[in-house]
C-alpha cells in the first residue's frame, strides 16, 4: 500500500491555554496560524476573561502547536 501524505496533514489543531498554570481553555487553530493571532484569541476566549479580570497580565507566552500559558498578577 502507498502513503498518502495529503491525509497526514491538519488544517488545524487543538492548543491548551493555561492561566496561572492551571488549564482553562482548549483552542482550535489553524495550523498556520501567527503567534500574535493565538495570543489574540487566547486572551478573548471566555474562560481566560474570567480568570484574569481584575488582574493584570505580565506575560503571555506561546508554544507554537502546544500551548498558550497567561501569567496574571
Amino acid at each position: 500500500p502507498a502513503v498518502d501524505e495529503s491525509a497526514l496533514k491538519q488544517d488545524s489543531i487543538e492548543m491548551v491555554v493555561q492561566v496561572n498554570g492551571k488549564v482553562r481553555a482548549k483552542l482550535q487553530v489553524a495550523t498556520d496560524a501567527s503567534q500574535d493571532a493565538i495570543k489574540a484569541m487566547a486572551l478573548e476566549h471566555e474562560s481566560v476573561i474570567k480568570f484574569t479580570e481584575g488582574k493584570n497580565i505580565a506575560k503571555v507566552i506561546v508554544v507554537p502547536g502546544k500551548l498558550v500559558s497567561v501569567v496574571a498578577k
